[in-house]
């Protein structure tokens, strides 16, 4: 069963009382899927205790229905957590994150404002805010992040190296469907229509010399595509809801 911590102060209790175990940390938003609980998997195998936060962070939508709509399921998220051995839940409230109001923010002045940073102004901002003050209230060896979010990733490990934190980053492939989407909590948001839509993109993404009007064709929205760091990254709009993903390229 696992045992769900609400206050900082409690979590740091609790990490005092772990002496040398070593702690893999999974940050989440809730609305788990199958990818999500393959990080899990692979954080309990390279680690002592395993603990996974559930915080839908707000200072990282830049548009406020996007959070309102944003999928909440703590109950079976809980239980999902559970059946797959997961130690602690760290379930803080914004008050407990954010006492300064986000008076205080980690910024990159980069790679953050390119592809998806380009489209949602203050989103990094809030992705690498957040993450910090997780990574040093939950003080973890190894933080477990998906690929699905590359850009996300590799902001997140350059912050950690830069600022000289000890956790270490670790980054997992994407998990897909057997049609080859990409999982993502967003997709709850699809109709039928638009799940068909969303894995016909998915696999015009892997195609060689796809185009954004090839994808467009297909009456899908798209906000960029692009190839960037031997990657082809996109972001398209399906149902009105908001999908990203990457491959990488063989050369």
């Amino acid at each position: 069963m696992t045992t769900v911590i609400k206050t900082i102060p409690e979590w740091v209790a609790t990490r005092n009382s772990l002496g040398t175990n070593t702690v893999g940390f999974v940050p989440t938003m809730g609305a788990l899927h199958q990818g999500h609980l393959d990080l899990m998997i692979k954080a309990k195998a390279e680690n002592d205790i395993v603990a996974v936060s559930i915080f839908v962070n707000p200072t990282q939508f830049n548009n406020k229905e996007d959070l309102a709509a944003y999928p909440v399921t703590f109950e079976s998220d809980l239980e999902k957590l559970s059946s797959s051995g997961v130690d602690y839940l760290f379930y803080p409230q914004y008050e407990d994150l954010y006492p300064d109001q986000y008076r205080y923010k980690i910024t990159e002045d980069s790679f953050s404002k390119t592809l998806c940073g380009q489209y949602r102004p203050g989103h990094f901002d809030g992705v690498l805010t957040v993450v910090m003050k997780l990574l040093n209230i939950i003080r973890a060896n190894k933080a477990y992040f998906g690929e699905k979010d590359y850009q996300q990733y590799i902001l997140i490990k350059d912050m950690v190296s830069s600022f000289f934190m000890e956790t270490e980053i670790v980054g997992c492939p994407i998990v897909r469907d057997d049609n080859g989407l990409a999982l993502s909590s967003r997709n709850i948001r699809l109709s039928e229509a638009g799940k068909k839509l969303a894995t016909k993109f998915a696999n015009l993404l892997k195609q060689k010399n796809v185009t954004a009007a090839d994808i467009q064709s297909e009456g899908i929205t798209v906000e960029y595509l692009e190839e960037v760091r031997n990657r082809r990254f996109a972001a398209v709009k399906i149902d009105g809801v908001r999908l990203i993903d990457n491959i990488e390229l063989d050369r």
